[in-house]
């Protein structure tokens, strides 16, 4: 096969047309992988819309990748890859390897990160060359389909609740169960903890039992939601996984004593903290990235220890633009995933 397809946007906010290209070669430190799933994420809209630095057109988007690598290039010897293996490749899609971050250890926020679809082509397309530290392993019990928002959605809920300040026991909140809160609230549970789904409508209150939440909480009861927080005693972390900033701020008052919100859904608009909400019971506010190839390995892990998957549409890559608009309208259930058999 000498040529592939890509699902690109040519300028911003433009529409996607399907194209082919050359098939390339990996170059040092790069394997090329054959897609076979790639989920859509609402980040993927700040690189359609133009709307970080760098961006450059035509963009291929994509940062939820599972597949087989199917070239190795120079330089990747001592990884241990071989031509079949499958793999995923996320919103980590490598780092520098020389900035003071990196050189600390904290890969996923280095200075020069690379990110599937911004700087380099993504995963709506039959193949994708990454570099290999972007490379997490997929275990053989993860469909393809799964892996891939597992990538990004996945590692981004597991690991804003593991390394909040929350331990087993503790009551934590999950607000929104969308593509990102779903996960949340399986993976708070799972883990142990007391687990409040925050949502929008009464009718949500089963879907988030049925994900293990042991309590609901209806945003549009008229309780505000930090009152109905602290009616059960507050909560010791928020996963705020919703991307709005008002809904967001809501909880704050929610918190108890020290504790943490954890903000993980991306919103352009600020947040309306007060110091005084922060000081007087010693609160803290922090934004969460989303994980390394490692950090995606312990997330797969554990959600094949606990069975559980994201819910997913999937559809073929071909339908790439279809897909894309039904994750904006809010109206995927509740994460799109393009296959490419």
């Amino acid at each position: 096969m000498t040529a592939y397809r890509v699902a690109q946007v040519t300028a911003a906010r433009g529409a996607f047309e399907l194209t082919e290209r050359e098939v390339p070669r990996p170059g040092p430190r790069h394997v090329r992988i054959a897609v076979e799933a790639c989920g859509i994420c609402h980040s993927d809209a700040l690189f359609v819309d133009g709307a970080l630095p760098g961006v450059t057109f035509p963009v291929v988007p994509g940062h939820e990748i599972a597949g087989r690598v199917e070239e190795l290039g120079e330089g990747t010897e001592d990884w241990g890859y071989r031509t079949g293996d499958r793999v995923a490749v996320g919103w980590f899609g490598g780092s520098c390897g020389h900035c003071t971050p990196c050189r600390q250890g904290d890969f996923i926020v280095c200075a020069d990160l690379k990110v599937p679809g911004w700087t380099y082509d993504g995963g709506f397309a039959d193949k994708v060359i990454a570099p290999v530290d972007a490379l997490a392993r997929i275990p053989d019990a993860l469909a393809a389909t799964d892996a891939g928002p597992l990538a990004c959605a996945g590692v981004t809920t597991y690991n804003g609740l593991r390394r909040s300040t929350a331990e087993p026991g503790d009551r934590v909140a999950v607000l929104g169960l969308g593509g990102l809160g779903h996960l949340g609230v399986r993976y708070a549970a799972a883990m142990g903890f007391e687990t409040v789904a925050i949502a929008r409508g009464a009718e949500k209150a089963d879907f988030a039992r049925q994900l293990g939440a042991h309590h609901y909480v209806d945003s549009t009861s008229g309780t505000p939601v930090a009152e109905a927080l602290q009616s059960l005693g507050g909560v010791r972390a928020v996963l705020a996984t919703a991307g709005n900033s008002e809904a967001i701020t809501a909880t704050v008052d929610g918190l108890a004593p020290r504790g943490e919100l954890v903000v993980i859904g991306a919103a352009p608009e600020p947040m309306a903290v007060s110091p005084v909400q922060l000081l007087m019971s010693g609160r803290i506010v922090r934004g969460h990235p989303s994980g390394t190839a490692r950090d995606v390995e312990d997330t797969m892990a554990f959600s094949v220890l606990h069975g559980i998957r994201p819910m997913t549409e999937t559809v073929p890559l071909g339908e790439a633009a279809e897909a894309y608009q039904r994750m904006l309208s809010g109206r995927a259930r509740f994460r799109m995933v393009l296959t490419t058999g």
